[in-house]
């Protein structure tokens, strides 16, 4: 939880943010610009959060081409905003 200063007053939200890159093949079909950053072993989690920063930054790079399975496909179907 974050507390912050908005417009309405002191407020409480739920705040994150999450570090992309250039889209592997895979992803590139869906989002031509970016992918997110996807740590995938515990090897990685514990680089990230404990190494130093040149060694750490390595990790930033799409995931390999084919390393992430589509598991929908189809045209978007998105709910309508409500009016």
């Amino acid at each position: 939880m974050n507390v912050r200063k908005a417009k309405e007053g002191e407020v409480t939200a739920d705040v994150f943010g999450f570090l992309t890159r250039d889209p592997n093949a895979d992803v590139k079909r869906v989002h031509p610009k970016a992918m997110p950053v996807i740590l995938t072993t515990p090897e990685e989690y514990d680089v990230w959060m404990r190494a130093p920063w040149d060694e750490a930054k390595a990790l930033q790079r799409p995931l390999p081409d084919g390393a992430l399975k589509i598991v929908a496909a189809g045209e978007k179907e998105d709910p309508a905003p409500a009016a």
